[in-house]
């Protein structure tokens, strides 16, 4: 990562976070190693260790996106690229106590919409590097299924004890092919010239979403 001072602090608080968590404690601490002045430091992370946590995140994104760029998909079947690209962004993470303290405060109620945001934009890079060109309601529904499938492997990875993380990964494949299952099933509605008169309505409905522009957008991935 570039040598910046934002950089800079979140590395020196890393080596707090798993003894006192994404705390005032660790900001503070983080100030003190880098010889940061605290009144820069708090314009660069107004919230402290909860900004912190929030870029921290946002690095893993960008090292699982340069990941799949140096990564060639071609030959993968869409399924196994997405599966790759997850796991690409579980594997960005150095250390598990991290995470999971990390887990723990975007939990906690004033929080929780930071958390959600920030698995959302995930699931937004991820779709985004494998080409998503979707601009109708599909947008927010491949987010929305990315953002569980991502969420509750990372859940499963935090309690994993096995070799090389090899229960996570069938774990997320299991997740992956339950998705696969509900496309399936999808597309057997659309097909089908009964169910497809049944569900008109909201269909017409739905073609009226569409994904988010950049401007006045709450959500990553608007353009």
């Amino acid at each position: 990562m570039p040598e910046t001072l934002q950089n800079r602090l979140l590395d020196a608080a890393l080596m707090h976070v798993p003894f006192d968590g994404w705390s005032e404690a660790t900001f503070k601490a983080a100030i003190a190693d880098t010889g940061t002045d605290p009144v820069v430091a708090r314009s660069l992370f107004p919230r402290g260790s909860v900004d912190l946590a929030v870029a921290y995140h946002k690095r893993g994104d960008a090292l699982m996106r340069k990941r799949l760029d140096q990564t060639d998909l071609t030959d993968m079947r869409f399924r196994d690229k997405v599966a790759f690209a997850v796991r690409a962004r579980i594997e960005a993470v150095d250390d598990r106590e991290v995470v999971r303290r990390g887990t723990t405060l975007f939990a906690l109620p004033l929080y929780a919409p930071d958390g959600a945001k920030l698995i959302w934009g995930t699931a937004d890079a991820i779709w985004t590097a494998l080409g998503d060109t979707s601009r109708d309601i599909n947008w927010y529904t491949k987010r929305m299924t990315l953002s569980a499938v991502y969420s509750s492997t990372v859940l499963y990875w935090l309690g994993d004890d096995s070799l090389e993380n090899h229960a996570t990964w069938e774990f997320l494949d299991r997740r992956i092919e339950d998705v696969m299952k509900f496309e399936k099933t999808k597309a057997q509605v659309r097909s089908n010239p009964l169910l497809s008169k049944l569900f008109a309505g909201p269909a017409k409905l739905a073609e009226r979403v569409h994904a988010p522009k950049a401007s006045g957008a709450d959500l990553p991935g608007g353009s």
